[in-house]
């Protein structure tokens, strides 16, 4: 008779589960060893649990199919929560396996007892105790069901003694189901009567729009809109698009931020952009979401539309007047033109230092046409959103909405663990890859091919950009890093290091064209200023008061380096 932890991963599979992401454990020796029993479901194993979950996150965001990791009880699938709270905020389909101490000591302080599901509730659509083996297939098969439903993470927390128990139970198939949602014929002609009003409409897009490119066209062709871009909806959007003004928001361009500002009605299609400084002040906003619960959290919305954006936009089309003028369209593609124009001239080569913006921009000519990239939370995200071209196969992953540092190299494990052949590029900040560095060996044993690029300024960068913008002195964001070229080789990486500009086109080439898993440690210039696309009163005051306490402080050279590195965008 099989056990309950073999009828959990007989039935991953038969739902189509690929892989399992974690490190074994006392506690769930009875899952792993049904994986032994049954290969068709692969473990991953990785050197954290942080980079279990984040791993599941990338796989399940490329894919848009559940993702499984796992943890042993107590500490080992507390690690997982991080990446757990990636997933659920980027909306994908996560399991996580969380093993507990033997159930008769559960509640007596137990060598490593915790209350996973307390302590998941918050990261989790769906957690709850397995006590008995009665209760299973039933929990697998809902919290499986509420993770693909919801589009987030399911948490089953089982003892070890639960999961060896005897079950006389068939393995399931659970997946997903094709659906529609369209909102009420009501709130269509009231956003059509909107829309036909409106003289200067501005389009918001976001991942909402996914597999709904050639309806956001069409509606921009009739609307004469502009349309500005979220990060996470940059993929999906600005490929093959007369549209596309660029992105808003603090990674933004200039362009983007003035189409939503200067518009009297805003359309946003599929978009959850948190920044309300970037909304305009008096709009009409009419807001498509299939989660309901999301409209109006950013913004005031005149007009809530439940559904799904593609299904949303064909039913508001027919009732659309066309023959709009062309004005508002015109002068913020034009805007656009002029900002990328501007961003481009920063992406070139210097006597004196590497620009991030050029190892960028030469990243982006040379990786494949479906390459998937992964950039860290910090300056790699700025420099991703500005000088990634998309264009319809590529992919752009990151913890967007959670913000984590070492989700580069972490999420890169589950992208290249699911796509073997793709070409894998993580964009690595050298702090990002210095708190998961154990994850380069993952590479080696899993035998995964990922590209991670680092951009190695000695420093938590876009903190130091915070702290500079507040006006406060940098302080405690000094790194002093290794050779990173020399620690991927020690562990059986092909390592690359560039320190000069002129050196950087052959060796990018010949790091992305490398067979196996490569590192490119690139020295770039710690004094970049990433530009936010509308300087505010209180950054302007932030940046001078930053100066005056630089040089009171007795780091003026600092202030000498800043405007050496910057000169070129600030005048």
């Amino acid at each position: 008779m099989p056990t309950v932890a073999r009828n959990i991963v007989d039935t991953l599979v038969a739902s189509g589960v690929k892989r399992v992401y974690g490190i074994p454990g006392d506690s769930l020796n009875g899952f792993t060893d049904a994986l032994r029993v049954n290969p068709q479901l692969e473990w991953v194993h990785v050197r954290h649990e942080e980079a279990a979950s984040f791993a599941a996150s990338g796989e399940a965001a490329l894919t848009g199919e559940l993702a499984v990791c796992a943890g042993s009880c107590g500490p080992g699938n507390l690690h997982l929560i991080n990446g757990l709270f990636d997933a659920q905020r980027s909306r994908v389909p996560v399991l996580a396996i969380a093993a507990q101490i033997p159930s008769d000591e559960i509640g007596s302080n137990y060598f490593q007892e915790t209350h996973p599901t307390e302590l998941f509730r918050d990261c989790s659509v769906y957690v709850e105790n397995v006590s008995s083996a009665e209760q299973m297939p039933r929990l697998l098969r809902i919290a499986m069901r509420e993770a693909i439903e919801q589009r987030g993470v399911a948490v089953l927390v089982i003892p070890g003694d639960v999961g060896l128990a005897d079950i006389d139970a068939a393995a399931e198939v659970v997946k997903a189901y094709p659906s529609r949602m369209i909102p009420a014929d009501s709130q269509i002609e009231a956003a059509a009567k909107a829309l036909n009003k409106s003289k200067k409409t501005t389009i918001l897009a976001g991942a909402g729009t996914e597999g709904a490119h050639d309806e956001l066209l069409a509606i921009a062709e009739k609307l004469q809109a502009p349309i500005v871009h979220s990060l996470r909806g940059k993929e999906f959007v600005e490929y093959d698009n007369p549209y596309d003004v660029g992105m808003t928001g603090l990674l933004g361009f200039s362009s983007g931020y003035a189409a939503l500002k200067d518009c009297d009605t805003l359309l946003m299609l599929g978009t959850d952009l948190p920044y309300q400084q970037f909304y305009p002040d008096d709009a009409t906003v009419i807001q498509v979401d299939v989660r309901g619960s999301q409209i109006g959290r950013r913004t005031k919305v005149d007009i809530p539309l439940v559904g799904t954006v593609a299904d949303t936009v064909e039913a508001l089309l027919p009732k659309i007047k066309a023959n709009r003028s062309s004005t508002h369209l015109k002068s913020l593609t034009k805007h656009y033109q002029k900002t990328r124009k501007d961003l481009d001239e920063l992406a070139t080569p210097s006597k004196r230092t590497i620009h991030p913006q050029y190892l960028t921009r030469l990243i982006d000519e040379m990786a494949d046409d479906d390459a998937v990239f992964v950039p860290d939370v910090g300056s790699p995200v700025v420099w991703a959103a500005r000088y990634l071209t998309m264009n319809g196969k590529r992919r752009l992953i990151g913890s967007f909405s959670h913000g984590s540092m070492a989700n580069a190299l972490s999420q890169s494990v589950g992208v290249q663990s699911a796509f073997e052949g793709r070409q894998t590029i993580a964009l690595a900040g050298d702090g990002g890859l210095a708190m998961l560095l154990g994850e380069l060996i993952t590479l080696t044993q899993n035998k995964l091919p990922v590209k991670t690029v680092v951009y190695n300024n000695s420093s938590l960068n876009f903190v130091e950009l915070e702290m500079k913008a507040a006006g406060f002195v940098t302080f405690g964001t000094d790194l002093d890093n290794p050779d990173f070229s020399t620690i991927a080789e020690a562990v059986g990486i092909k390592g690359f290091r560039v320190e000069k500009s002129k050196d950087l086109p052959k060796v990018v080439k010949e790091f992305l064209a490398y067979p196996g898993p490569a590192v490119l440690d690139v020295v770039t210039e710690r004094q970049e200023l990433s530009m936010p696309p509308s300087i505010t009163v209180e950054q302007a005051k932030g940046f001078a008061l930053y100066a005056i306490r630089t040089v009171l402080s007795g780091k003026g050279d600092e202030l000498i380096d800043l405007a050496r590195t910057n000169i070129r965008q600030l005048f």
